[in-house]
């Protein structure tokens, strides 16, 4: 076999690896040497998986419920979530043919741009944003469009930025709320400018909610398809890994529009086949049962933050406004002194202090100037690497 056949696609070249999972592979290898790293850059919930749900995927185990079940899911997880729609967002989807649960939120994500997309056709996405969005539109031969979000208009997302990326080519829009990294929540004029601008482009939506469990300060969460003009244009995708703390279990789902969830469900067949059957009983419980856990650690995210935010207000050249929701800080570093890029910026940190956060840069366009903090860890390590980068930001 020659050298040019054993090459990997040439779209593949286009993809660059994930930033967040360099991040994690830097800090375990630092720790590996003996470095002391208080890492924050991760999107990993710290806490344990509810006691019903675990106890739940322990007995369908137990029970002999190992094998596959129906591509599109158990039926009662598809009912739990029709009726979770129904109730926490006011989406109403038939169980039967609107909604496919799949082996992550990640992978409806992109069986949800493998449905929508064909190579060539472009897809908006709105910066900072998530790492992997452009990537997956990448692997798929079409072309993501990064809008570059305006920091002083607190990163909105206005009709008239959507108008200036449209094209003969725009297929799709894909947006987060709450927002990671900004944890930024969609206002309802915003997603009704979203929609009068899909529907007079005839554009299709994906709606990112995964972090719809952990908002803050009374803030509601709006799902872009519960609006009349929205709702036949959208694909939502959600999941059980951050307000459930599921990350483990690669669990979450797609819902929407009958014709377009029957071709999503083609592309679920002919990838993964199913979602493991005994982590789907345990999604059954994750909804149907107590929700008292969730809202626990929605407290403690809520005193993290406010521990984070007032910590790196306090920083020299820091501006950090309080995140709506997730667990993410995205803190403005352009007034530190001897700043060049945010890559540089959290180089730096981490080589002199052991404090890994992530690169604005890294979520696109938009997030250049700014650096990600998590604070799904505890309150000991925030406090210790605000002391840290305190030292460091004040003698640079």
């Amino acid at each position: 076999m020659s050298s040019s056949n054993r090459a990997a696609g040439a779209r593949f070249g286009a993809v660059e690896a994930s930033a967040t999972f360099a991040v994690f592979d830097r800090v375990a290898r630092l720790r590996a040497e003996g470095v002391d790293v208080l890492d924050l850059g991760g999107g990993e919930p710290d806490f344990g998986t509810p006691t019903h749900v675990v106890d739940e995927a322990v007995d369908a185990l137990r029970g002999g419920f190992t094998h596959y079940t129906p591509s599109r899911g158990v039926p009662a997880l598809l009912d739990a979530v029709s009726d979770k729609l129904a109730k926490d967002n006011g989406i109403v989807v038939d169980p039967a043919t609107d909604i496919v649960i799949t082996p992550s939120a990640k992978h409806a994500l992109f069986a949800a741009l493998t449905t929508l997309l064909d190579p060539g056709d472009e897809v908006l996405i709105p910066t900072p944003s998530w790492v992997s969005y452009p990537a997956m539109a990448r692997l798929i031969g079409a072309r993501p469009v990064q809008l570059a979000l305006d920091p002083e208009d607190g990163f909105r997302i206005t009709r008239e930025l959507l108008e200036q990326h449209v094209t003969s080519r725009t297929k799709a829009l894909l947006v987060n709320s709450p927002n990671n990294p900004t944890g930024r929540i969609m206002t309802r004029d915003e997603a009704r400018a979203i929609g009068r601008f899909a529907d007079e482009h005839d554009v299709l939506m994906i709606a990112d909610e995964i972090y719809e469990k952990i908002v803050y300060d009374g803030h509601d969460h709006l799902s872009l398809a519960s609006l009349p003009c929205c709702a036949d244009r959208t694909l939502t995708v959600n999941g059980f890994s951050k307000g459930y703390a599921m990350t483990g279990w690669r669990l979450g789902w797609a819902a929407g529009p009958t014709d377009l969830m029957e071709q999503l469900l083609k592309v679920q067949q002919h990838t993964v086949g199913c979602a493991g059957s005994f982590v789907q009983r345990g999604g059954v419980a994750a909804l149907m049962g107590p929700q008292e856990p969730v809202e626990r650690m929605a407290a403690r995210y809520a005193a993290r933050r406010d521990v984070l935010v007032r910590g790196l207000n306090a920083l020299p050249g820091v501006v950090c406004a309080p995140p709506e929701g997730a667990f993410y800080a995205f803190a403005d570093i352009r007034g530190t002194a001897g700043f060049t890029d945010s890559a540089a910026f959290a180089d730096r940190l981490l080589q002199e202090t052991g404090v890994a956060l992530m690169p604005g840069s890294a979520f696109g366009p938009g997030g250049e100037g700014f650096v990600r903090l998590s604070f799904a860890t505890s309150s000991r390590v925030l406090e210790e690497s605000l002391e840290r980068m305190g030292r460091a930001l004040t003698g640079w």
